[in-house]
C-alpha cells in the first residue's frame, strides 16, 4: 500500500536535541516540501536500527556506532545526514563514588550502560588499562543512567555530557550539592580516538526506502535544513515554539539540556567523512564490524554547500569543552552566550 507519509522513528523519547525534527513539523516545512512525516518514539531504543532496517519504518535517527553495527548485522540502513555532531560521551559519576580520573578506579564498582555496545566499549577499555571485564560489575540500565546513579544502584554509567550530566547537575542543585560533583571520564579520551563522534546522532533511512523514494528523502532533508537554520538564527524563538508544540519539553531540566545540546547541533546536517573513518576503525577495533567494512553514509541528498571540516577536530572539541563550562555555570544560548568555535577556510 502506497502512502504519502514518511514514518520517522526517534532514537529514544523526545529530547531537546530533537528540536529540528519537530520544528520542521510545527513550522510547516515538511508541508512546504509536499511531504507528511509521522514522528514516532520507540518503546525500546535498542530496537530502532532493526525496525528501520526491516522496513517497518522508513527513516529515523540513531547514533553512529549503532548505524555501523546495524549494517554489519545485515540491516540495510544508511545515514543521510547528521542531527547532533560529536556530543561528549563517557562514564558519568559523582564525587565521592570512589571513582577518579584514573579509569582503573572502576575496579570493584558497579557500572551502568545503555545497550550492548556500551558493555563492549567498557570491556575493551579494561583490556586497554590492563584489567579484566570481571574487575567491575556491569548492569544494563537502559535510558535510566541518571536515576540509577541517584538511587545508588550504580557507581557510574555511560551517558552524554548534554543530557545525563545535566540531569545530575540539576539534582545536585535540588539537594544542595555543588554541580561540580558531577564528573565524566570521556570514552574518546580513554580510548585515544581523537573524536567523540561515535555517539553523533544521525538521520538514517532504510536502504529500500531510499532507492524507491529518493525525492522524499531529499525533501525531508531540505525541510530539516530549514528547521536547523531557524534554530541557529532564532534559538530563543525556536525553543519557545518547540515547548509549545511538544509540551513535555517545558521543564527547567529540558531547558538546560537544550542549552548544552546547542553547541553540538550540526549546522549543515552533513555526514563528516573524517568522523566516519575514525568510528569505522574504532568499530573494527571493538570487533563490531569486519576489517573490510565500508561505512554506510551519503551526503547526496543535501542540496546546499557543506561546511568545511578540519582534518583534526581537536581544536573544536577544546573550544566546546570551555564553552560548556560557561554554560553550566552562567547559562548558554538562551542567555545570549553564543559558541565561539574555530572556523575552517573553504577549500
Amino acid at each position: 500500500m502506497s502512502t504519502d507519509k514518511i514514518t520517522f522513528l526517534l532514537n529514544w523519547g523526545a529530547t531537546p536535541y530533537h528540536a529540528p525534527i519537530y520544528l520542521a513539523q510545527s513550522k510547516g516545512f515538511y508541508a512546504e516540501q509536499g511531504i507528511k512525516v509521522a514522528i514516532l518514539e520507540p518503546n525500546d531504543p535498542s530496537d530502532v536500527t532493526e525496525i528501520i532496517g526491516s522496513g517497518k519504518v522508513d527513516m529515523g535517527c540513531k547514533a553512529m556506532i549503532h548505524t555501523l553495527a546495524g549494517k554489519a548485522r545485515g540491516f540495510p540502513i544508511e545515514s543521510v545526514g547528521t542531527l547532533m555532531d560529536e556530543p561528549f560521551t563517557g562514564l558519568v559519576y559523582m564525587e565521592g563514588s570512589g571513582i577518579t580520573t584514573d579509569f582503573r578506579s572502576i575496579k570493584g564498582k558497579t557500572i551502568g550502560y545503555v545497550g550492548e555496545f556500551g558493555k563492549i566499549q567498557l570491556d575493551e577499555l579494561t583490556a586497554h588499562f590492563g584489567m579484566q571485564p570481571s574487575d567491575y560489575k556491569a548492569v544494563r540500565v537502559g535510558m535510566n543512567v541518571s536515576e540509577s546513579i541517584k538511587r545508588g544502584d550504580i557507581d557510574a554509567g555511560i551517558g552524554l555530557e548534554n543530557v545525563q550530566m545535566v540531569e545530575l547537575e540539576e539534582w545536585c542543585k535540588a539537594t544542595n550539592r555543588p554541580t561540580t560533583d558531577v564528573k565524566m571520564l570521556r570514552i574518546d579520551e580513554l580510548a585515544e580516538l581523537g573524536c567523540c563522534c561515535f555517539c553523533s546522532i544521525l538521520y538514517i533511512a532504510n536502504a529500500g526506502f531510499i532507492e524507491a523514494n529518493p525525492e522524499k528523502v531529499r525533501k525531508f532533508m531540505a525541510a530539516i535544513k530549514k528547521a536547523t537554520d531557524y534554530l541557529f538564527e532564532k534559538p530563543e524563538e525556536a525553543w519557545k515554539e518547540y515547548k509549545v508544540y511538544k509540551k513535555v519539553m517545558d521543564t527547567p531540566v529540558n531547558e538546560k539540556i537544550f542549552e548544552r545540546s546547542f553547541v553540538y547541533m550540526s549546522p549543515d546536517c552533513a555526514n563528516v567523512p573524517r568522523d566516519w573513518n575514525k568510528v569505522t576503525n574504532y568499530c573494527k577495533r571493538l570487533g563490531i564490524v569486519s576489517n573490510d567494512f565500508e561505512p554506510n553514509f551519503t551526503n547526496s541528498f543535501l542540496s546546499w554547500k557543506l561546511d568545511a571540516q578540519p582534518e583534526d577536530g581537536m581544536a573544536k572539541q577544546q573550544a566546546i569543552a570551555e564553552y560548556q563550562k560557561q554554560v553550566s555555570q552562567k547559562g548558554g544560548i538562551l542567555d545570549g552566550l553564543k559558541p565561539q568555535l574555530p572556523t575552517v577556510a573553504a577549500a
